[in-house]
């Protein structure tokens, strides 16, 4: 597969912020010209299904945020309600119950169809996992197509603007070509282009490369790397994990619900259903800065897990002196030593110099879940391991003659 071509994007929408019920003409540019707020903000989402065997919840209530400029990836089984996430912020499918916001507008509150319509034909770039090419145009015309419904450019300049983002894509070789006639991950880089068309904002990817073998892959989450470089927000669902460490964030759903982010970051072994379990009996403490969260010779009885902020692990010679052994930051944990060998804290634990969000989880409850898991429990031990080898050294290093 060929690789993409660097080069100008095409200009930008003006950007203007709806009130109250939208114009047509304001559905055709409207966006939130206000680059601090978030990109994405779901609140209280709800999404639920009936038929003849009763009601079917797939989304519970789901709080999200996504910033501008981020790359993110959504992951989860089939049945998890992913897809449906994705279909609640391209305004395909429509939220049973809670609030989604996306750059400054409500997309489905005093808004019609069409008028929703023309405003995602504008503001979003829809990339699919079967490319949805029409088979009867060339790719230029593919291209050209979103450019003629949302009445993007003069009209003789519309050949002009796709051929520059098959460029882009590395196809402007094939621009007369039909899908048929080229590569499925040349079809897929067309269908990028193609989502690029009206220079949206916001890329929405549903499993892009689940049709693609592994150097076809690569190209096309390079092609999105380039593209968040570039400025754009790109929201995927995938259920390659590999792909999950090319992205700036990992959401994981489970069960219409979103997993706290700490928790799958940490413990990434874990059954998705344990890391629900965790997310719902977690505690969430916060700490001032220096203040100390774990005494050395006290008992432990708990799991934490840094969700924002920064710890230092510290030792202290019979001097008084202290030494910070390590600095732990978000998505990293601490008490798994005193958990799962037994015995007192072997250190001192305490916020960094600014204040620290952990979630804490009872002995009982971790214990109970790392038997279920011993995948976990094995990562864990290699990690406690290491961090008692790194203690030793440092108290040899210390000890004075």
């Amino acid at each position: 597969m060929t690789t993409p071509h660097s080069g100008p994007m095409p200009a930008s929408v003006t950007p203007v912020q709806s009130r109250g019920r939208m114009s047509d003409s304001q559905a055709r540019q409207l966006w939130d010209a206000r680059t601090d707020s978030p990109m994405i903000e779901m609140r209280g989402l709800v999404k639920t299904y009936k038929n003849t065997a009763g009601e079917f919840h797939v989304l519970k209530g789901v709080d999200l945020t996504i910033e501008r400029g981020e790359f993110v990836s959504i992951v989860g089984k089939s049945g998890s309600g992913k897809s449906t996430l994705l279909n609640m912020i391209t305004g395909i499918d429509h939220p049973t119950d809670g609030q989604v916001v996306v750059g400054g507008m409500d997309i489905y509150h005093n808004i019609n169809e069409s008028q929703r319509s023309r405003w995602r034909g504008k503001n979003l770039g829809i990339v699919f996992q079967f490319f949805q090419l029409l088979p009867m145009l060339t790719l230029l015309e593919n291209v050209m197509l979103p450019m003629d419904y949302a009445d993007w450019h003069d009209f003789d300049e519309r050949p002009k603007h796709a051929l520059e983002l098959l460029k882009m894509v590395g196809l402007e070789k094939f621009t007369n070509k039909l899908p048929i006639l080229v590569s499925t991950g040349q079809q897929q880089s067309a269908a990028i282009a193609r989502a690029l068309a009206c220079d949206p904002p916001l890329i929405v990817a549903d499993e892009p490369t689940g049709n693609l073998d592994s150097r076809s892959t690569d190209a096309i989450i390079n092609l999105f790397e380039e593209l968040v470089r570039r400025g754009k927000t790109i929201v995927m669902v995938t259920h390659d994990p590999s792909l999950t460490s090319r992205t700036t964030r990992t959401i994981v759903i489970s069960d219409g619900e979103l997993i706290d982010e700490a928790i799958s970051k940490s413990l990434p072994q874990l059954r998705h259903r344990h890391m629900l379990e965790f997310t719902k009996i977690a505690e969430e403490r916060v700490y001032q800065p220096t203040a100390t969260i774990l005494s050395r010779d006290h008992s432990v009885d708990h799991f934490f897990i840094i969700k924002r902020g920064e710890v230092d692990v510290v030792l202290q010679e019979k001097t008084g002196k202290e030494f910070v052994i390590s600095r732990l930051k978000a998505g990293e944990f601490f008490g798994e030593i005193e958990l799962m060998c037994g015995g007192k804290s072997i250190a001192s634990v305490r916020a960094g110099n600014a204040s620290v969000v952990v979630l804490a989880i009872r002995r009982a409850d971790f214990l109970r879940v790392m038997e279920a898991s011993p995948i976990t429990a094995e990562a864990i031990g290699k990690i406690v391991q290491k961090r008692l080898e790194s203690q030793k050294i440092t108290e040899r290093r210390t000890v004075r003659p």
